[in-house]
């Protein structure tokens, strides 16, 4: 039987890698964050329109992401089994993959305009929405780099460079934030094509920085030698375990775009609502991201070692401590739901109330499906790790597209609970993926390493 000690162990290194990760991921986050409060404190339709425009970019950014995500388990098992060879050529091709998908994307963010109307938006909050992607949507590429750079980065346990890179990506963004969408200093008062302007430079800065140290810390790889050269075989390894992730990605992601289209059907303030309840829920979820990055690395490296009880005890850790998470995230959305909302508008907002009262019952709907979230977020990472990703994909896909949005609609329309509704349908597509994810790893994945 597993002595304590042995878990004590697994709890060490999770927090040893995990903790920067997870700040890491927060602060990235707090990058949109700021985009939110800020606009929202400039006026509420230039956070409907940010929460419009900013949904669609994030959409096609995880679906890119899908590369990086597997750069990861790809680097931290060949980095175990010393093959620098292979590491180099994995985030290579991780690299190329990223930056054809950034390309052939941009089209969408530059002609948004005509997706919005069709999506039945509102004319106004579209036509704001396409000011922001027009020129946020060119920060694609080098925000699809600097995720492959990080996921390099964290295979190698080098996390904390991750962190701080990150940390002044948020200064960064917030000093020019507060320049350009408020008009201090001199500068012009450009509203919300100010924050896409902030999101292009911090993009931009953090790769040119993260180039620097990879080239400065890691010599022996040498990633950026020759980097123009294809290696057609890597290149297809990253593919065949990426394009399942960032399909994957996109179900849960367009899960929440649907949300946000289905929100912004109710009204503006609807929509205003709900952006600022999702920036909350999604505060949370980067703690269990950086989990789940943890639990992808350290599969990966048990697996390539074949421990199996390894692989098991260093689950049942990492999975207890995005329960603790869950646990915690529960009690402050219902305790203090009106103090998180309020956060994202000026106190003389004269829709400040209104957006109140509709966000603090998404709040509460949104702490139904803590643990559902923290369940199937951490089987992935695990999955992940032990390169598992077509079926859970598949399983993503289902709950969903089949069950989640159609109970979202469901309950938002058909029945007339509104957003509260459409908030619990989330609840169910999100606790149907955590089941089937975690009986995919306890119930095949684990026996299939021994």
């Amino acid at each position: 039987m597993q002595q304590p000690s042995g878990y004590i162990h697994h709890a060490k290194r999770v927090l040893s890698l995990g903790l920067p990760l997870i700040g890491s991921h927060l602060a990235q986050f707090a990058v949109t964050l700021s985009d939110a409060v800020m606009l929202g404190w400039y006026s509420v339709e230039a956070l409907a329109a940010e929460v419009l425009g900013g949904t669609l970019w994030f959409v096609l950014f995880i679906v890119g992401s899908g590369f990086a995500f597997a750069v990861m388990p790809m680097v931290a098992a060949a980095n175990a089994a010393e093959d620098e060879t292979q590491v180099r050529r994995i985030t290579r091709m991780g690299m190329w993959a990223s930056v054809i998908f950034g390309v052939a994307i941009l089209p969408l963010t530059i002609w948004s305009e005509a997706l919005f109307l069709g999506l039945r938006q509102d004319p106004e909050t579209s036509a704001l929405a396409a000011d922001y992607l027009t020129i946020v949507g060119w920060s694609i590429v080098p925000a699809l780099l600097v995720m492959v750079l990080k996921s390099f980065l964290a295979a190698l346990e080098r996390t904390q460079i991750v962190l701080w890179v990150t940390v002044g990506a948020v200064l960064l963004n917030i000093a020019v934030n507060y320049l350009l969408i408020f008009g201090n200093w001199g500068f012009p008062e450009m509203g919300i094509r100010g924050a896409a302007i902030a999101s292009l430079t911090v993009s931009t800065a953090s790769l040119v920085v993260l180039v620097g140290y990879v080239m400065l810390v890691t010599p022996q790889f040498a990633l950026f030698q020759r980097l123009w050269r294809p290696d057609w075989e890597a290149l297809a390894q990253v593919f065949r375990l990426g394009w399942p992730i960032g399909l994957t990605n996109l179900s849960e992601v367009a899960l929440f775009a649907a949300s946000s289209i289905m929100m912004g059907w109710l009204g503006t303030l609807q929509l205003a609502a709900h952006g600022a309840a999702l920036q909350v829920t999604s505060a949370v979820f980067m703690v269990h991201i950086g989990l789940s990055n943890v639990a992808t690395v350290r599969a990966a490296q048990a697996s390539e070692r074949r421990d199996v009880q390894g692989l098991r005890d260093g689950a049942k850790v990492v999975i207890a401590m995005s329960i603790l998470t869950a646990l915690l995230t529960v009690i402050a959305f219902l305790v203090v739901p009106e103090f998180l909302i309020g956060l994202f508008m000026h106190p003389d907002e004269p829709d400040r109330a209104g957006v109140i009262v509709i966000g603090v019952g998404l709040l509460a709907a949104a702490a139904l499906f803590q643990f559902a979230d923290a369940a199937q977020v951490m089987a992935l990472g695990l999955l992940r790790g032990l390169q598992d990703t077509k079926v859970p994909m598949i399983i993503a896909a289902v709950s969903y597209w089949l069950i989640g949005v159609p109970v979202s609609y469901g309950l938002g329309f058909t029945w007339g609970m509104g957003g509260v509704g459409i908030w619990l349908g989330l609840a169910v597509g999100l606790a149907i993926a955590g089941v089937l994810m975690m009986v995919r790893f306890w119930g095949w994945s684990v026996r299939n390493t021994a």
